[in-house]
């Protein structure tokens, strides 16, 4: 997925890096910040040293490096000015003796009190033996920290830097990546809002070998999934096709046929309908009603407008089939028009290749179908089906506004700001 240069543009991170041999992937990571607009400082602990010279995060950041040696109160070189300076601090990775010190607020190092200093939310990525993230005294102080404002990004289980294969190795940098522009970009709207997406072409057998699809590469979609999760939505995508780039946070259901997307869909509907929250009362101790945000859907998967009639098992020969194969189709079910509309908001998607009569069709499905929205994709040269970009017009009951083209997650911002007025 194409991240765009301003993603992150005027946001300021602090970053630590401390005593783990994961520090060198922390060097793309902050090619990662840098090339999405963000300013990146760097400090390091002693132990970090020992992997990674500063030098090569001074060469990615145009930063000097902050550490153990060289703080200075003249200017805003030490712990309490770069952490008043940051917007953010994320610390990757997080060796287990640092765990174990920041959960007890020990800052014996320039890192450890700069965490210390910095009172805004802080993002975690450990990185660790197997036995040492599970050693019991390491598990409670990620509990801890978990509820001292930090977010822990969880560890991934893979073949460790010592040769055996476990949980333990630092969360890929793209993953934290996108936990920090969460961080950085959610906003009120969409924070903890349940959000549904739709994409890719839905697949219709024929035999257990041949089957009816289309051109959708589900990259509009994913895109879609990947805005939401930076805005602070809980995602559940469900599709054909997906970005091999999404974030691992998201929550994704892999379907093939319509009537399998039908399926899910309506279940996922269901539970992000489910009325309302209630917790103890802090005062009394009865239940206090938690009105939940009214979910959305994002219609963007390409549903065969026809199926077979008569899928077959098996693999139909072409002996059997003869000189001519006749398929018979049947007319499918539209599932924007068999969602339920109310307690939620639905925003469709519509390709159309004939620009004299797009907005008129698009116009006529909102009416059609009781939608909220509906996104208008015209297909031609300039604009294919499977591209990394993307032009859009967000047609509602009451107007028509053209989104800028661009790479498909910056339009996809672009609509999510638009579907807020819903």
């Amino acid at each position: 997925m194409l991240i765009p240069s301003h993603l992150l543009h005027g946001k300021k991170i602090l970053l630590g890096v401390t005593g783990s041999i994961a520090a060198y992937k922390t060097l793309e990571l902050v090619r990662l910040y840098t090339k999405a607009g963000a300013q990146v400082r760097v400090v390091m602990s002693p132990a970090a040293k020992k992997f990674i010279q500063p030098l090569s995060f001074e060469a990615l950041s145009r930063n000097a490096v902050l550490d153990d040696t060289n703080e200075s109160w003249s200017d805003d070189f030490n712990h309490i000015k770069i952490t008043q300076w940051a917007d953010l601090m994320v610390i990757a990775p997080a060796s287990a003796n640092t765990i174990a010190k920041l959960a007890n607020g020990i800052a014996d190092t320039m890192l450890t009190q700069c965490a210390l200093a910095f009172p805004g939310v802080k993002l975690l990525a450990p990185s660790a033996n197997t036995h040492m993230i599970q050693n019991p005294l390491i598990q409670g102080s990620l509990k801890m920290l978990a509820i001292a404002n930090y977010d822990i990004i969880p560890t991934q289980t893979k073949e460790l830097a010592c040769q055996t294969t476990g949980e333990g190795a630092m969360a890929e940098p793209l993953e934290i990546f996108w936990h920090t522009a969460r961080a950085l970009l959610q906003n009120r709207f969409w924070q903890d809002r349940r959000v549904i997406v739709t994409g890719g072409g839905t697949i219709e057998r024929l035999d257990d070998v041949r089957y009816i699809s289309n051109f959708s590469s589900g990259k509009m979609a994913s895109a879609l999934a990947a805005a939401l999760f930076v805005r602070g939505a809980d995602v559940n995508l469900i599709a054909t096709r997906f970005d091999a780039e999404l974030p691992k946070a998201l929550h994704t259901i892999d379907v093939e046929s319509s009537a399998e997307m039908a399926e899910y869909l309506h279940d996922s509907i269901r539970i992000a309908k489910k009325g309302k929250l209630s917790k103890p009362s802090l005062i009394h101790d009865e239940p206090i009603a938690l009105i939940q945000k009214e979910p959305f859907l994002f219609m963007a998967a390409a549903v065969s407008d026809y199926v077979p009639e008569h899928p077959q098992s098996g693999k139909l020969k072409k002996e059997m089939l003869g000189e001519h194969w006749n398929i018979a189709m049947k007319l499918n079910t539209d599932l924007f028009s068999a969602i339920p509309k109310e307690g939620i908001k639905t925003v469709a998607f519509k390709a159309e290749t004939n620009p004299d009569a797009a907005a008129c069709n698009a116009r006529n499905l909102l009416e059609r179908t009781g939608g909220d929205a509906v996104c208008l994709n015209v297909i031609d040269a300039s604009n294919p089906f499977g591209g990394d970009t993307n032009r859009i017009d967000f047609i509602t009951a009451r107007e028509s506004v053209s989104l800028p083209e661009g790479d498909k997650l910056s339009v996809a911002l672009a609509i999510l700001d638009r579907a807020e007025s819903l």
